[in-house]
């Protein structure tokens, strides 16, 4: 496998967008977020330099990275959370992004350790469940390899859900992480989460005895947009 930077070109601009999009879209601050575009045959992903401004940021900064989180082609230092990034491409096998921010809504319900209840059918229409939150990491793991050991709480959130259905997690304690087919989609998922967070919230302050969404409409609105007879939308896009 070459290491020169136009070997990977597609796949750097492809993530290099999907860092733009997560800026311009309002749930990262500064340098506080990160998304990754993997290329599942040649085994690596690309993903945002550690510490880069999104303003400085160009495609061929955009480090190259194995599944395995050894450094394939790049001159700077990859975002810390590689190693999460990485452990997620090993565990969902047929994602082709990911994505992570510090959004402030999603990051509330991270820090209170509580799963993003579902209330209503704009949280149905992408989730037909709430938006787990996960353990929060002991003190022995977090000595370790941290970020190995974050992306492993996320593995094992999943162990008993399905990862396609729920592209999305809050990290007990952290934040949130998404993925999705493509880079793109990890970024949609993970704005789309800040809204689902940020709409709970309000929700819940409204009312605090707020119960979860019916299950017939769950599932009613789940099913149009996802499910084997969905009927939303045209062949293609995904807006109303």
């Amino acid at each position: 496998m070459g290491n020169s930077t136009n070997d990977f070109q597609d796949l750097r601009a492809s993530a290099w967008r999907a860092n733009m999009e997560l800026q311009a879209s309002g749930v990262v601050r500064y340098t506080f977020g990160n998304a990754s575009a993997a290329d599942r045959d040649r085994g690596v992903f690309a993903i945002k330099p550690s510490g880069v401004p999104y303003e400085e940021l160009k495609p061929e900064d955009l480090v190259v990275v194995a599944f395995d989180g050894s450094v394939v082609s790049g001159e700077l230092k990859p975002s810390t959370d590689t190693a999460t990034h990485a452990v997620l491409y090993r565990a969902f096998e047929g994602i082709g992004g990911v994505a992570h921010t510090h959004s402030t809504y999603a990051v509330a319900w991270a820090q209170a350790g509580r799963s993003i209840p579902i209330l209503g059918t704009t949280h149905a229409d992408f989730l037909p469940e709430d938006v787990p939150c996960t353990a929060v990491l002991d003190e022995a793991r977090t000595e370790g390899d941290y970020e190995t050991e974050t992306g492993n709480l996320i593995a094992a959130c999943f162990k008993e859900r399905s990862w396609q259905e729920v592209p999305m997690v809050v990290v007990a304690r952290h934040g949130p992480f998404a993925w999705g087919a493509t880079a793109e989609e990890a970024v949609y998922h993970c704005v789309m989460l800040e809204e689902i967070a940020r709409t709970a919230w309000l929700t819940v302050a409204l009312e605090p005895g707020v119960e979860p969404l019916e299950p017939w409409l769950v599932c009613k609105h789940f099913e149009r947009k996802h499910g084997g007879d969905a009927y939303y939308g045209q062949k293609e896009g995904r807006e109303e």
